[in-house]
Order: structure tokens, then C-alpha cells, then sequence
């Protein structure tokens, strides 16, 4: 266990005062945040390094993509993202691979970054095809002898 588990499972246990409260798992989020410049960049970092729980931000400024590790809510960090001015959203896209159909409508994304497509919930809605049954290929059949109406 250690010394420093031992030491954050006693200020828990002292801490709590006998109500429990429900501890935030670390997660990584990852947002799409339109940076243009150095100062984007470092403004965008400043501000969710500053928030309670964020135990590691990564920025690549080229996919505008920001990575966010600690132990914090999605939809904070995201609200946080946009209190700096900057366009944000969770990050849309999935690596190519992993969609059936990536060159659908609405997978295809001109914008993404090099290997990766836009998230779509349903691709098997995306690619069914409709059959569409030509009513004279049945009316002239083999299988059937009395099919044939011409005769």
C-alpha cells in the first residue's frame, strides 16, 4: 500500500465525517479546441490546468486536439474549454479502422485528422441497401411453370 496510500486512506477516513461522498474515478477526456497560435495554446493550458483534479493536460495543436487526465467531469472541462473564448466540443472522431463504412455521409469528414473519421452511433442504418424486386423476373421464372402469364 505504501506510505502515501496510507497516508490519503486516513484523510479519508478522518476527513469524511462519517457521511460518505462519492469519489471521481480518473478519466481521460479529450476535447477538439480550435487553437490558431502559441498564445491559444498556453491560454486554453493555463485554464484547465488551473481546475481542481486535473492531473495532466496535452495539447497538439496541429489535430487541435487537448487531452485532459484527472480525476474531473467531462462536461466541466468542456465548460471550462469555453470560457476561454475558444471554440470546443468532445472530440468527434474514431480512428478509420474502427467504422465499417468510412467513406459514408455522415463519417466522412473533410476537416478530421489524418486517420481519423467522424463518430457515427448507427453505421449499420448508414450502408443498408434496399433490394428492389423487378416484378418480370418472377413472371418469366423456371421454377415455377404456371408462372408465366404471357402463355
Amino acid at each position: 500500500m505504501g506510505v502515501s496510500g496510507t497516508l490519503e486512506f486516513l484523510s479519508d477516513l478522518v476527513g469524511s465525517g462519517g457521511h460518505k461522498h462519492k469519489k471521481k474515478q480518473l478519466q481521460t477526456v479529450e476535447l477538439k479546441v480550435r487553437m490558431d497560435c502559441d498564445g491559444c495554446e498556453l491560454k486554453v493550458k493555463n485554464a484547465l490546468s488551473s481546475m481542481s483534479g486535473v492531473k495532466k493536460v496535452e495539447i497538439n495543436r496541429k489535430q487541435q486536439r487537448v487531452t485532459v487526465s484527472g480525476y474531473v467531469d467531462s462536461n466541466r472541462v468542456l465548460k471550462k474549454a469555453k470560457s476561454t473564448g475558444k471554440r470546443a466540443e468532445i472530440w468527434p472522431y474514431v480512428p478509420y479502422s474502427l467504422v465499417a463504412q468510412p467513406f459514408a455521409t455522415q463519417a466522412y469528414d473533410k476537416k478530421a485528422p489524418p486517420g481519423y473519421v467522424r463518430k457515427v452511433e448507427n453505421t449499420a442504418a448508414i450502408g443498408t441497401v434496399t433490394r428492389y424486386e423487378d416484378p418480370y423476373t418472377s413472371m418469366f421464372s423456371d421454377d415455377n411453370p404456371n408462372a408465366c402469364s404471357i402463355m
